[in-house]
């Protein structure tokens, strides 16, 4: 497994198991650049930030979770990405991000990291003390809404990033972005 947490530090530590949201970036927080790595392109959508403050607020951890396969097909270097993370980080404001992981796997490859694989969902509860139960995941594809499903966490599939087609999604739920997403995993929390 080549999984690679970007950080793994949390705002408020804690030994309680907690609920999270899981969160792809690309297409999901971020308009998909397509193999982003330059930190001028990132383009967080609007609203985000305020989103994910509500699910904060809510005893939702935070945590994004990447396919990166650019690093893998030797597109751009693990130091741009973690560039591009930074700004990603910089642009949503400061401790609303419990953590980041990505996995730079290219398709085809055997990888229990890369969506759909639940890898990376299965590294972040061992490490911050999640419980998949309470927990969901929101992405803009559908290796999202399987990688949630194969790992136990209730899904959202969001329109925004390059296939906006959801007819079919095995998601439990579509939103229109994240923030619509937000509304629809603290209506089922409450």
């Amino acid at each position: 497994m080549n999984l690679s947490p970007v950080s793994d530090t949390t705002a408020n530590v804690s030994d309680a198991l907690s609920p999270a949201v899981f969160v792809d970036r690309d297409g999901t927080i971020m308009q998909d650049a397509d193999y982003c790595s330059d930190p001028q392109q990132v383009k967080v959508f609007p609203r985000v930030a305020e989103a994910l403050r509500r699910l904060k607020l809510k005893g939702f951890k935070l945590i994004i979770i990447t396919n990166q396969s650019g690093i893998g097909r030797g597109f751009f270097t693990i130091e741009q990405y973690r560039a591009v993370q930074a700004e990603v980080l910089r642009q949503l404001g400061d401790n609303l991000i419990d953590a980041t992981y990505f996995c730079p796997d290219v398709p085809g490859q055997r990888s229990t990291c890369r969506k759909p694989a639940p890898g990376m969902i299965v590294q972040a509860t061992r490490e911050h003390q999640i419980v998949l139960a309470q927990s969901f995941l929101i992405g803009d594809k559908e290796v999202d809404a399987e990688c949630g499903r194969n790992a136990g966490v209730r899904t959202v599939r969001v329109r925004t990033g390059f296939d906006r087609e959801t007819s079919g999604s095995m998601a439990d739920w579509v939103a229109e972005d994240l923030p619509a997403a937000t509304q629809i995993i603290l209506d089922q929390h409450s």
